[in-house]
């Protein structure tokens, strides 16, 4: 119904070559998938318009619910009545699309229009290694973000990318925002436990790229604020987005829901909740700072009816995914949602084709900002050794796939077919010898091995291999280079910072 944007990518689009040979790019330029009709975009925009004006949202912050008041809105106890026109006109504010500055600026992303780019997981307090299910600890979340760092595909670490257990819970953010900023030289998630948090990480912020000017001209972190679904935006989440909106940075407003569970069962309900919740969060950012960059997040799925228990990578879910693009395009908003997503407890087949019910839907609607892209289990409660890799190798194959063909008389072969003739073999072909090396997508974990081979080699399964891989590229690490100066000062600020909270 809505065109996407023209394809903007600073590095053009997708190559099919292992990412080890060629540097990635951001640009998505296929079609969209879009499942609703005119007719039935309408439905949904009545819906979101009386939850808001009729049941209203509640913001559990005294500043935002005097924005709201001064901006004429109506509110009662701590429940916003917000009229549709006014919402509208706030979310007008915010631009379509927008950069987000890594220290290394080859890394450098774009948000909005055709762009994508991917995060690892993020807030899972377990680590799954091999067998092992464990509480996750600092050396993993270090061990994550240098394996992000090791791999293209990627543009972010993310935020919380598992939870440090063996560290104090009111420091850990500057250990985690630490090791972001100094174990990689790509985009980070900022830590949104608390006002106090954000602070930190923006002060952190300055530091690295040298001042609040620097940061506030173009962003350095992306920091999700989760709506305590059903349209509720509870005080820690605002405190933290108060600071980085205040700030310019971007914030992604997600409502976090579950069909039957933080929203009613049927999917055009949860996509009117979603769209009042996300609307109403992005609302107060402009309200905080006119301007400053937003994302429409997503996160929706259901739960299992028989046992309550979360799902991922369930056909509901994909079908909602895919309407969020739709909605978002229709808002010119850019959007959060997607990832490889799954409920199981192990990298295992269930894993692999869970998080492919989530991941194709994604490149599909064309998300600009995906999350938990590798690394996901169990919920959400597990971040994995295994599965990290086996993501990593399906978010380049669906690069890859989502890479437009390119049709010329050269890819036509003609002069392949004069040399090889009638019944012949082309393997040895001019045509091949030219492209051998590029022509395919070169697996990182599959084999294509025969079973005699395979047998002979180990009989190794995917898990196997995804060990070894993740195991060796922790060996070969490089840390990116950083300024000296700049990282003792960012040392001293996190010795200070732990001493002042009190660990």
């Amino acid at each position: 119904m809505v065109p996407h944007h023209e394809a903007r990518s600073r590095r053009g689009q997708w190559s099919s070559t292992p990412p080890d040979q060629e540097e990635p790019c951001s640009c998505n330029a296929m079609p969209r998938y879009e499942v609703l009709s005119e007719d039935a975009m309408a439905t949904p925009d009545r819906g979101w318009r009386k939850l808001m004006t009729e049941i209203g949202v509640e913001f559990m912050d005294d500043r935002a619910l005097e924005l709201f008041r001064k901006a004429g809105q109506r509110v009662e106890d701590n429940t916003v009545f917000l009229d549709p026109d006014f919402v509208l006109e706030q979310v007008a504010k915010a631009p379509r699309e927008f950069d987000v500055q890594a220290r290394n600026p080859e890394n450098t992303i774009h948000i909005g229009g055709d762009s994508m780019a991917f995060g690892a997981v993020y807030g899972p307090p377990f680590v799954r290694q091999g067998e092992v299910r464990r509480d996750a600890t600092m050396d993993d979340f270090r061990n994550f973000t240098k394996l992000a760092q090791s791999f293209s595909v990627l543009d972010s670490a993310g935020g919380v990318i598992c939870e440090p257990n063996d560290t104090p819970l009111d420091s850990r953010h500057l250990d985690m925002t630490y090791a972001l900023q100094t174990l990689t030289d790509k985009i980070y998630m900022g830590n949104v436990v608390s006002g106090v948090n954000a602070a930190d990480t923006i002060r952190m912020g300055e530091i690295l790229f040298g001042s609040r000017e620097a940061i506030e001209e173009t962003p350095v972190s992306i920091s999700l604020i989760n709506c305590n679904s059903p349209l509720r935006w509870d005080d820690r989440m605002l405190e933290a987005q108060f600071e980085y909106s205040a700030a310019g940075q971007p914030v992604v407003l997600t409502p976090f829901i579950l069909m039957g569970a933080m929203s009613p069962v049927t999917i055009p309900a949860a996509l009117v909740q979603q769209i009042v919740e996300a609307l109403s969060g992005i609302a107060l950012s402009q309200l905080i700072r006119p301007g400053c960059p937003v994302i429409f997040g997503s996160f929706l799925s259901n739960i299992d009816m028989q046992s309550g228990s979360p799902t991922f990578g369930t056909p509901e879910s994909g079908i909602g995914l895919l309407c969020t693009g739709q909605i978002a395009r229709h808002f010119g908003l850019p959007f959060r949602t997607g990832g490889g997503l799954t409920s199981s407890q192990v990298a295992d087949a269930r894993a692999g084709y869970e998080a492919l019910m989530t991941m194709m839907p994604t490149f599909l609607a064309g998300a600009n900002w995906v999350m938990h892209s590798a690394g996901w289990l169990e919920g959400g409660l597990v971040a994995g050794y295994e599965k990290f890799i086996v993501d990593i190798e399906l978010l380049q194959m669906m690069q890859a796939e989502f890479t437009p063909l390119e049709i010329d008389e050269a890819s036509m072969a003609f002069g392949a077919h004069e040399e090889v003739g009638h019944g012949g073999h082309f393997p040895g072909a001019a045509h091949t010898m030219e492209r051998f090396r590029t022509c395919f997508y070169r697996p990182l974990l599959s084999s294509s091995d025969n079973y005699e081979r395979w047998m002979r080699n180990g009989g190794k399964d995917a898990n196997d291999r995804a060990a070894e891989i993740y195991a060796k590229k922790l060996v070969e690490y490089e840390q990116p280079p950083l300024d000296d100066a700049v990282r003792l000062e960012l040392e001293e600020y996190v010795v200070r910072r732990r001493a002042e909270l009190g660990d």
